[in-house]
């Protein structure tokens, strides 16, 4: 009898184009590694976000250079860490100083590298500082109320995820018209409106539940939470159809890189952070 050598079959991705089993291990993983630090010592939440995102920052950084950008990681780094550090002791107006030092930094560590290209790299630089370690300082912001700035951090995540999860299964079960065909091929109208109920229904739950606030208000989180995480989906769907890149890096099984997982996070943090702080009293 023969044997076959035939080599068993690799895990196909879904129709939505991941490795799901993949995905959702990694997926619970960070979650636990999330509310682990959130309800132990807000400390080490602080700094688990300062670990991701310096690996955020870095695939960012690698990225670009794909695009000609040449930016420096010494500047970028150490000012990531001062961002996040000052956002975690100083709250936001510490964490706007040294939003502004970063970028004084890199223009000038980029100096001594000459006229050419210094336009180029600096506002790469300076873009790359605004979307990801500024973005991210708001989630640092969330959970800084002593009463409930856990509460606060999960009802973020919640959105968020709740977005992910609603129009990845609408887009699935449902998605025939293309939402965003030359950004997003996968995005669909069906798949949007999940994420609309999705979010909206994990925003009331989230704030009545971990917040003791009205309704209204988890409605109103979900709803903006909503446009903010498929546009920060679709932006960074953008940049990467620029580089010519299909994912950041393969760092996180059935999700691509860092990134690729932040993008919708980092775009709903703020909003999350402004609305809690404006219609949630701590």
């Amino acid at each position: 009898m023969g044997v076959d050598s035939t080599p068993a079959p690799s895990p196909s991705p879904s129709r939505a184009g991941r490795n799901l089993p993949a995905a959702i291990a990694v997926g619970v993983g960070l979650g636990a590694l999330i509310l682990g630090s959130l309800y132990w010592q807000k400390v080490l939440f602080t700094v688990l976000v300062l670990v991701v995102v310096l690996l955020a920052v870095d695939e960012m950084i690698k990225a670009l250079r794909t695009g000609g950008a040449e930016i420096p990681r010494i500047p970028l780094f150490a000012g990531t860490t001062a961002m996040l550090v000052a956002a975690y002791f100083g709250g936001p107006m510490a964490l706007l100083v040294a939003l502004g030092i970063t970028v004084l930094g890199t223009i000038f560590w980029r100096m001594p590298g000459g006229s050419v290209g210094f336009v180029r790299d600096v506002t790469a630089g300076v873009f790359l500082i605004g979307y990801v370690p500024l973005l991210a300082g708001f989630a640092i912001l969330l959970s800084q109320p002593e009463a409930d700035g856990a509460g606060r951090v999960v009802t973020f995540f919640v959105v968020t995820v709740a977005s992910d999860v609603g129009g990845y299964v609408a887009g699935v079960l449902f998605g025939k018209h293309p939402m965003a065909p030359t950004i997003s091929p996968k995005k669909s109208w069906e798949g949007f409106t999940g994420s609309v109920l999705a979010c909206i229904g994990a925003g009331i739950a989230a704030v009545v539940l971990l917040l003791d606030g009205e309704w209204w208000v988890g409605a109103i989180v979900g709803a903006v939470a909503v446009l903010t995480a498929t546009v920060g989906d679709l932006g960074e769907s953008m940049i990467k159809r620029d580089l010519g890149i299909k994912d950041m890096s393969n760092l996180l099984p059935g999700h691509g890189g860092v990134m690729d997982r932040l993008d919708s996070l980092l775009a709903t943090a703020p909003i999350v952070w402004l609305l809690l702080h404006l219609l949630v009293k701590a």
